[in-house]
């Protein structure tokens, strides 16, 4: 691959190092084999000047020193030292823990005091033995370890994080890696913060969501996992991070037939109750939409069959037909015979499922929860930042669930109360249904 893909660029950034060389290089892909090539010291990242053409091999990364901004600037930064988790047993392992996983300070590797280390940067320079960061220069089985600074315990392991739980499953929904960067390089905000970005997305109101320390989270069904920023210009933007190679276990044995919602059905009934064929969910035609399966790697969108991936009330599918889409008859998993008997009270096509609504909109009951400035929903049951009172109870039928757009009190269109402290309420980023779809 490309020598560069083993490096994070940011844009505009400068860093303040004192180890560093300076190279006149063409291009950031030279400035690389530079870095690749340094001896003077262990070189991290690289900024390049675009109109100098100049290259600096750096010995610090952004996490070890401070940052400001440089228009002309582009750092790339070896993403081996940003990773603070371990591949197998570590052996590549250069992040910055420094304490045993009982706590006690690590020595440094150059040092010989209280210990006489063995294993010394001179000896082995390949092996990464900066400062007193847990390392792996023996390939020992149970992973990286250090001297320590207690004379009583020459060594202990370090509690490092297997990559594996840094990496996601499908749309990142149950990430909970340590990642607190976002794709362009930007620093997460806390999210029991309400600097620089005041918003709704906390521990109490999403308790399940594991919103801890400023690590990138997908607590709102985003494509992916993502943070506010610490950059005032920047609200909110998606993390860089990487999708696992193992693949999730399939969850529900019951999955050919009905149970709850039917959001783990994995059956192969591709007509609609009324008898419509259902669209294959990787064309967009006869009626774009955007559940596309490279979007969505765990929501089973194969072939044409009836799924559930947006937590509908049941399993449905795009149409073949005029009739943009239409609910699926699915067995019950129980053996009960689900069809439109006793449901001749529940209106047909009650909405659709993500991207369009009728008339105002009141029977909308998709998951869209940016406004139409792109702005993310305050949760319906949040009173921050804007206190209000369309709240679940208030409105019982009108499906105030989670953050998602709604029309509790006959507005022109779903809207929301927005997460941006300066805007209270706004529409959403919805369009009105064409005119063929079925009243």
């Amino acid at each position: 691959g490309d020598i560069l893909d083993d490096y994070l660029r940011t844009d505009g950034v400068w860093i303040l190092t004192r180890n560093k060389q300076f190279y006149k290089t063409n291009n950031e892909k030279e400035c690389a084999e530079k870095c690749e090539a340094e001896r003077n010291f262990n070189c991290r990242a690289f900024l390049f000047t675009r109109k100098k053409l100049q290259c600096l091999t750096l010995a610090e990364n952004a996490k070890m020193t401070v940052t400001f901004n440089s228009a002309d600037a582009v750092l790339y930064e070896k993403k081996i030292y940003l990773l603070q988790c371990k591949k197998g047993i570590g052996k590549d392992y250069r992040g910055t823990e420094a304490k045993t996983r009982r706590g006690i300070p690590c020595q440094k590797w150059a040092e010989k005091t209280p210990h006489n280390p063995n294993y010394t940067p001179e000896k082995h320079p390949s092996a990464g033995l900066d400062e007193n960061y847990c390392r792996n220069p023996d390939g020992d089985e149970s992973g990286p370890w250090c001297y320590t600074t207690d004379p009583a315990t020459r060594f202990d392991y370090c509690n490092i994080p297997a990559c594996e739980s840094q990496c996601m499953q499908c749309n990142g929904e149950d990430y909970h890696g340590e990642v607190s960067r976002t794709e362009s390089g930007l620093e997460c905000q806390r999210w029991d913060a309400q600097e620089p970005h005041m918003h709704g997305f906390t521990l109490k109101h999403f308790p399940e969501k594991d919103l801890k320390m400023n690590y990138c989270r997908n607590p709102d069904g985003e494509l992916r996992p993502w943070c506010f920023t610490t950059s005032r210009t920047k609200r909110w933007e998606y993390c860089n991070i990487p999708r696992c190679t193992t693949h999730p276990p399939v969850s529900g044995l019951g999955s050919q037939c009905l149970s709850g919602k039917g959001e783990d059905y994995r059956g192969r009934i591709a007509i609609t109750e009324s008898g419509n064929a259902c669209q294959h969910w990787n064309t967009q035609f006869p009626h774009r939409h955007s559940w596309i399966p490279d979007r969505y790697p765990c929501k089973g969108l194969e072939e044409n069959y009836c799924r559930n991936p947006d937590g509908e009330k049941r399993p449905w599918c795009y149409t073949t037909s005029n009739v943009r889409w239409e609910y699926c008859a699915i067995p019950h998993c129980d053996g009960t015979e689900q069809g439109i008997v006793g449901m001749s009270n529940a209106p047909v096509q009650v909405s659709l499922p993500e991207e369009c609504y009728r008339g105002k909109g009141q029977s909308y009951r998709g998951t869209t929860s940016i406004t139409a400035s792109g702005k993310k929903c305050q949760a319906w049951n949040s009173m921050f930042p804007h206190r209000h009172e369309k709240t679940p109870d208030r409105f019982p039928n009108a499906d105030l669930r989670d953050n998602y757009c709604r029309n509790p009190d006959g507005d022109n269109s779903p809207w929301c109360f927005t997460t941006d402290p300066s805007m209270t309420w706004e529409y959403c980023n919805l369009k009105r249904c064409d005119d063929h779809t079925q009243e």
